[in-house]
This record gives structure tokens, sequence and C-alpha cells, in this order.
């Protein structure tokens, strides 16, 4: 406590009034920021440059607080409007790009077991929680970070998991969330250097065995490690991102510039009402029970931006806005080991996220496991006993221990609600030593494909285990072959294009009705998507609501892995029209199964002509290049089918369907401008329509298909003609 006192003294101006009659006016400068506290409640504030300009003004709030952001470094001063006029300062705000402090900084903090503060460079104290293992010190060490309640004492589910493993667990709280001070908003940049921080400080403890700490977290604390890891932190090991995304804009918040309503919006609402004052629940009691950190660190909350206005206000890409938070365009930074996992059919995030993998440049040793499945099957039995090995070998550098045998069958039990299955056969490290282990571990394929999680042979239906995998050196599969199926006048898909003349083939039509159907898939609880068998409501378009296409019964076995490419030729009355594609599988015994699905507002089909292949087209989302349909004229669009791996065996057909966005995904919903409008879709000699997939040849695939819904988040029906 005695150093927080000591960088609170430096980081924080006392009062300097300029009248007899003094204002209580506390400054904080910060990174590119500029706190106000205590002032008097409704006063109007100046924020005054070096040179005596006025460059923002201001209010204090019903806490007697305001913040500046995006500031330039430099040296400010605060002073009030009215009688009496006070000036306060100056003060040095620093700018992101600053060195960070000196080892000392860090080394002079203690954290013991429990409930504790760790300081940042700008004085802002973020709430942590340490759990150290049974045994003697020092422990290899994780820390999970986020905007969630990581800190709070009561939650207990990961520290339990990671201490079973034998490592102390850190849970630590965003800046603005939960006991953490400062002021919150989703992914801003001073919260990456909090994140170094919060490594160097951890990493400095007695109980931190190599005073190294790895990284963990699903979801949000998995995304968070993107963000603190390219801040290089020099006591970070390795990090272990589960269930994250590759761009906010296109991955999850405007797929094909359409806003995702369903999950993107509620959940930064979310966000955005726990980091409001004691918004988490937690924090009151602790300050009822003598935390006054707690207590002084709620003060900035009411500065929050809101973030539905931000979002709002950004229907466009702004690089200015996106590129800081996209983690596809700062993953070329992060130094150290990644171990990746996901889902294509993530309800949350998405499934996007494999666009990141080759970005990943400067680190060592990259592994990624995919599959298909729900957001939380980053930890099912088919990835844990990798993703556990990865934690022993480089943040323990130890030989994987057993426990992970304990560990992760009750994990999924807790999960899923499937019990009796344990872990799939992986390396035996008996008798290796660590340089020995390590070697085995990395002997594998980096890019593991898990197909068909949920049917795996002796395990029930909709275990959280794969049937069969392939491994590869590298994503994309270098070995995957762009394959084009073409769209007839008639509904088919053929291997090649039309021969018909515009003249000569029909242009079917649908009209793009989005309250045709549900808006989603599920509608259960957030917790029974991840259970073996939700109850899904996919179903088959309504006449004249939507289009479909599908190929004759498969001569051969068709494995597809990466992303697909739906070209399509297209027409109007309306001016602009929202697109949706699904792609599906027919097998002979009449039933359909859920494979991916794609969007497209058709004003955002400009490409970036740079990084769009045949099999990924890419769209700039800018609003200098959003175009309108020309009146009555075909146009061509293309839309990305997200990243997936899927076997279509021999006998099954591919179909492809195309509406107004809705009822493809369990929670994405969309707000669309469709209304109505009727679309036409050319396919001739002159208009190839096609859908485009990337095949591989080396896979073996089980010969019989598993059962109808058996696939874990892939929803099957009966086929209907539509």
């Amino acid at each position: 406590m005695a150093l927080v006192a000591l960088v609170a003294g430096l980081l924080v101006a006392t009062d300097v009034p300029t009248s007899a009659d003094p204002v209580e006016l506390t400054l904080r400068p910060s990174v590119n920021q500029l706190y106000v506290l205590d002032a008097t409640p409704g006063q109007a504030l100046q924020l005054v440059n070096a040179g005596d300009a006025v460059v923002g003004t201001g209010t204090a709030d019903t806490a007697g607080s305001f913040v500046w952001r995006e500031l330039k470094a430099g040296s400010y001063t605060v002073r009030t409007t009215g009688e009496p006029v006070v000036t306060v300062g100056p003060v040095t705000v620093t700018d992101y790009s600053a060195a960070p402090p000196a080892a000392s900084f860090y080394s002079g903090q203690t954290l013991a077991e429990g409930f504790g503060y760790i300081t940042t460079r700008d004085g802002t104290t973020l709430s942590a929680n340490v759990s150290l293992p049974s045994g003697p010190g020092p422990f290899p060490t994780v820390v999970e970070y986020s905007g969630y309640d990581p800190s709070n004492p009561a939650n207990t589910t990961m520290s339990v998991l990671y201490n079973a493993l034998g490592f102390a667990y850190v849970g630590v709280n965003i800046r603005g969330t939960g006991c953490s001070g400062g002021s919150f908003l989703n992914f801003e940049p001073v919260q990456s250097l909090d994140g170094y921080d919060m490594i160097e400080t951890i990493a400095a403890q007695s109980w931190a065995k190599f005073h190294k700490v790895g990284m963990v977290g699903i979801s949000y604390p998995g995304i968070s490690q993107l963000y603190v890891a390219q801040t290089r932190p020099p006591h970070l090991s390795a990090i272990s991102p589960l269930s994250v995304i590759d761009d906010t804009y296109n991955g999850t918040l405007y797929p094909g510039g359409i806003l995702n309503t369903g999950f993107a919006v509620p959940w930064a609402a979310e966000r955005s009402s726990d980091a409001a004052p004691y918004g988490e629940g937690w924090e009151q009691p602790r300050v009822d029970g003598g935390d006054t950190t707690c207590a002084a660190n709620q003060a900035l909350r009411l500065q929050n931006p809101d973030p539905l206005k931000l979002i709002k206000a950004n229907p466009f890409y702004s690089k200015k806005v996106g590129d800081p938070i996209s983690p596809a365009l700062f993953a070329h930074r992060i130094n150290v080991p990644v171990f990746l996992a996901g889902a294509w059919q993530d309800e949350q995030t998405g499934g996007h996220f494999p666009a990141i993998l080759d970005d990943f440049t400067s680190s060592p040793h990259l592994f990624a496991t995919m599959t298909n499945g729900s957001h939380t099957e980053s930890l099912s039995l088919g990835v844990f006993d990798r993703y556990a090995d990865f934690l022993d070998l480089y943040v323990g550098r130890r030989v994987p221990t057993n426990a992970k045998g304990l560990v992760a069958p009750f994990l999924s039990e807790q999960l899923t609600g499937v019990s009796g299955v344990g872990l799939p056969l992986g390396i035996n490290y008996t008798g290796m030593s660590y340089p020995q282990a390590l070697r085995a571990f990395q002997a594998r394929k980096p890019i593991r494909i898990l197909f068909e999680e949920g049917a795996a042979d002796g395990a029930p239906s909709g275990a959280p285990l794969p049937r069969f995998e392939a491994g590869y050196s590298s994503w994309p599969i270098r070995s995957a072959k762009p394959t084009a199926w073409y769209l007839t006048p008639g509904g088919g898909l053929k291997a090649k294009p039309s021969k018909l003349r515009p003249r000569q083939a029909k242009q079917r039509s649908y009209r793009a009705d989005p309250r045709a159907l549900p808006r989603t898939t599920y509608s259960g609880s957030s917790s029974g998507i991840w259970t073996a068998h939700p109850k899904y409501h996919w179903r088959q378009i309504p006449a004249d609501k939507g289009l479909g296409w599908i190929t004759a019964p498969l001569k051969r076995n068709a494995v597809a892995i990466g992303t697909g490419s739906v070209d399509l030729w297209i027409r109007s009355a309306a001016r602009d029209t929202d697109l949706e594609v699904t792609l599906s599988e027919v097998r002979p015994n009449g039933t359909e199964v859920y494979v991916q699905s794609g969007w497209l507002r058709a004003s955002h089909r400009k490409l970036d002509a740079a990084r769009s292949t045949v099999i990924s087209p890419v769209h700039t989302n800018l609003k200098s290049d959003a175009t309108r349909l020309p009146a009555g004229r075909l146009t061509r669009v293309r839309l990305e089918l997200f990243p997936f791996a899927h076997p279509f065996r021999a006998g099954s057909r591919l179909r492809i369907t195309l509406d107004a966005p809705g009822n493809a995904r369990p929670l994405w919903a969309f707000q669309t401008i469709s209304r109505g409008e009727r679309v036409y879709v050319a396919a001739d000699r002159l208009h190839r329509s096609r859908v485009v997939l990337p095949l591989v040849s080396d896979v073996s695939v089980p010969p019989r298909a598993p059962k109808c819904a058996s696939l874990r988040s892939q929803p099957c029906r009966t086929y209907g003609t539509r």
C-alpha cells in the first residue's frame, strides 16, 4: 500500500487554486486521457494546452468527474468557468507509444493470495484475485483478464480449474469494471497497456515461477489476450486465446455490412451495464465491508462512453475506429507461443476467427484447433488435451501432467451435461524429459481440424468429442483446391456453367421478406445451447421468400476446409438489399444438415482486390465505396461463406439457399434493410453465378454418416424442395 500511495502522489496533481476561495479539483493524467475528479457536480470545465489554447470543454457529472479521451501527449491544465476561476495543473498526458515504467515499478508491488490491487503506470488500480494451488511455491502462473468478473473472489470456476492443473491463477478486471478504477470503453488502447503492467507486476511476485506469466481465457478474456500480447510484455510466456474474433467489424459486429443485433449489440450493452457504478453486483458488498479503494474506483464510471452510440455512428468501416480494435491487424506483433481454438458455428463470436491465423508472423509457435460446435467447444474434450499440454510445456516448462484427465471430463460435464466420457488418446509423455516432451508436442501438425464433433464412435450422441481429424502445416490449407459449382436456371448446381444465353435462361426471383422466418434458430437459455441436443427451429424457407440450388448426388466424397465464395448476378428494383446464403448437406435419407452461412448488404459489394481470393471475397465496407444497385440491371456480388470444415459424402448433395437475413444462426439476428423487395438471380453463359469451395483430397472419411442432430451446433431438418 505504501507503493500505491507513492505512485498516486507522483501521478495525481493536487489542487493548485488561483483564488482565495478554492474549488476542490483533482487531475489524474493518463495515456492519451485526462481524468478530472472531485469537481463540483455541474461545474463547467475547460481543457487548456501548453499554448494556453482551449482544446476541450466538459461538465462534471453527478460524481464530480469528467474524462477527456484521445488527447495528444503533452502538458495540460484545467480551469473552471464562472467566478471564481480556478486553474489546476499543469499535468502531463503521455502517449500510447511511450516507454513503460522501470522494472522497479513492478517489482515494488506485492500481491498476496486473495483479493488485492495492481497499480498501472497512470496510477489506476486494477482489482485482482490471486489463487494458489496447494503445495510449496513458486508456481507456474496464468492470468485471466477481462471486463467480466475474474477478480470477484466468489467467482471460483476458473481458479479451481487452473489450480487443479497445478497453476497459480490470477483474475484481473479491466479498468472501469468490477472494483478496478478508471473509465471503461470496449478494447480501448489503454487497456492493452494496463495488461502489460499487470503481466509485469504478477511476474515479479515471489510465487510466480520463472517470473513468467501465461494468459488464459475463453471469449472476452480470450480476445483480451491478443490486445495485451501485442504490447510485448517481457515476462509474458505464452497466450491461449479461445473462442475469439479476428475482426471486430467484419467478423461479429457488422458481418457483410449488416448490424448484428442478435448478439453483438446486446453484448456491448451488457458490458456497458456491468461497467456502471457497482454494475457487476459484487462491488457493493466489498465496499460495505470496508474496501475504500473499490469505492473510490467507481468515481469515473459515469464517464463511460455509450457503446451503442459508437456502434450506430459507424455503420461503415472506419480505419480510425476499426483498425485499433481488429486483432488481425496487430497479431503480427505478438511474439510469444500461441494456442488458439474455436468453432465454426460459434453462436456468439461467430466463427470467422481463422482469418487471423496467418497473421501471427512473429510468434515462434502457433497451434490452432478448429471444429464444428458452439462457443464453448474450445474447452471440449477434443481440444482440452492439447490445450493443457500447451500450458504445461510453454508456461509450466514441465512434462505434461495427468491432471488434465481428471479436470477435463468434469469441466465437459458441467458445460454440456454429457457424462461418462474422457479425453481421447493423446501423446504418452511417460518417461520423457522436458525437451523430449516439447519435441513430441511440436512434431505434430500445428493446424488441427476436428470433424463431426458430437458423433464420436463409442460416445453418447452430442458428446463434445470429434469423430476424426486432420492436421496441416499452415492456414489457409495450401493443398485445398478451389472447386466451383455453377447455378442453373432450374435450381441446380453443376460443375460446368450454363450454355444458355440470357434470353433463354429465365431468371429466378424471391421476395426479400425478413418476417417470413424466425430471426434466429434457437430461443432457449444461453447455456442450454451447449448441451448435447439443443432444440433448434431451423426452418425451410417459405415459398417465394428465398431460393435454393442443389447438386446431383455426389459420386465421391468432397471434404471442404476453409472459406467459401458465393458469387451471384442479381438485380432488383430496390436500390439496396440484404443477402444471406446458407450452405447445407442433403443426405440420401432426406435429411438436411446445416454447414455455414454468409451475409452481404449489396451496397457493400466493393472488394478489397489485394486481399480477396477465389474462395474468400473481402469487402472494404468503406462509406466511400458504397454503391447502390443499378435499377433493373444485373450486378455481380460475392458473399463470403464463413470458414468451415465439413465432409460431404458420396451420395449426398450440396445445397445453397438465398434469402433475407434470419433463420441461419442460433443467436445472430440482423438489422436488415430488406422490406419485401423482389430480387432476381441470373444464371446463364454471360452471368455465371456459382459457389466455390476449397476441397482437400487427403482426409479419410468414415463411410457412415452420423445420425441427424448428433453434430454439435449443426441443426438437422427434413429436406424441402424450395
